[in-house]
């Protein structure tokens, strides 16, 4: 192991460090490990006997590289009786930057939530931190989103049946639409069924009825653009401050414009996919989150070949909300982001 890895991981953490190996039958194994670039070291223990007082918490970190600071960031987990569950650590090469996510389990009673936002504030303090965010799943309030969609339904429906089913940790606030949908629609009789309200903001060339977004989307914490086929200028991004995560087809930029799958389709495409990232003022150029590829062949017709296409485009954006949700997304340099 190089010399800077071994001054970064101090044997404390090392007896501190668990990371989730197994849950079988209702049975939680655990590994002490480092998840670096390091081998694991695995020493497994049984931990079914853990307190049902105790709950996760989720701390992200990004600050100026310098030695100790995995030390002290496991010593303020320790010092209020919590164990890291799983640590993984990034700097760039020839960068002094430090990005770290940190999972641990702890007991409110003893280290109260306001508490715990205050000593990861005394260490944001000492580590001139980028970023320091700290999450408890089981206490704090879901992520609230607004989704936008335009006429195509499945990552709209996706992301429903998703939030339904509990697999989204967000609130949908409401869906806001360019596109009129009838009441009997399952789209519509879904959220009547729910109580999520929907928004139809008919837009034109010269009225992307932005204004009117911002008033529906002040009180959430970020947007989803689920095949929303509208582009959000530059302003109303700044005016909304927050993030916003897009998904688009992976046939970019060879097949621009109108039905690019069946333009990829009659080029005789063998490899397709979807990707989702955060919005900015250029268009589809944003920070990557997630990538999904997959195959198809001269046995697919048009039909399979678009049904796999929205396929992967659901799945890649529901594993970026997730991911986002659970703070494994990070800024990385100007355009570019570490995901844990």
């Amino acid at each position: 192991m190089p010399m800077k890895l071994l001054k970064r991981f101090s044997s404390s953490f090392l007896k501190q460090t668990l990371t989730v190996r197994a849950r079988k039958k209702g049975m939680f194994t655990y590994a002490r490990h480092i998840s670096s670039a390091a081998d694991d070291v695995p020493i497994i223990l049984d931990t079914s006997s853990l307190s049902p007082s105790l709950t996760r918490g989720i701390h992200v970190f990004n600050c100026p590289d310098e030695v100790g600071i995995v030390a002290k960031l496991s010593e303020c987990i320790a010092s209020k009786d919590g164990n890291i569950l799983a640590a993984e650590i990034f700097v760039p090469h020839k960068k002094q930057t430090f990005y770290s996510r940190s999972e641990f389990i702890f007991n409110p009673a003893k280290w109260p939530r306001a508490q715990m936002d205050e000593d990861f504030f005394k260490l944001s303090k000492i580590f001139k931190a980028v970023r320091s965010v700290v999450r408890v799943p089981d206490l704090d309030p879901k992520h609230k989103i607004v989704v936008l969609a335009s006429k195509q339904d499945h990552c709209l429906v996706d992301l429903l049946h998703g939030w339904q089913d509990g697999k989204l940790p967000v609130d949908i606030k409401c869906v806001i639409s360019n596109h009129e949908r009838g009441p009997d629609t399952h789209v519509m009789r879904f959220l009547k069924r729910h109580g999520i309200p929907y928004h139809h903001l008919g837009t034109t060339k010269d009225d992307k009825r932005e204004e009117g977004i911002l008033n529906l989307v002040q009180d959430t914490d970020f947007l989803v653009l689920a095949r929303y086929m509208q582009v959000l200028s530059a302003n109303f991004l700044k005016t909304y401050g927050k993030d916003v995560i897009n998904i688009h087809h992976g046939l970019l930029p060879s097949f621009k414009g109108g039905n690019p799958s069946k333009q990829a389709f009659e080029a005789g495409v063998k490899l397709i996919g979807a990707t989702a990232h955060f919005v900015t003022k250029e268009l589809d150029e944003g920070p990557i989150i997630e990538q999904m590829v997959d195959t198809v062949s001269h046995r697919d017709n048009l039909l399979s070949y678009v049904q796999k296409s929205q396929n992967i485009e659901k799945q890649c954006l529901a594993k970026a909300i997730k991911s986002y949700c659970q703070l494994r997304v990070l800024p990385y340099e100007q355009n570019r982001t570490v995901v844990f």
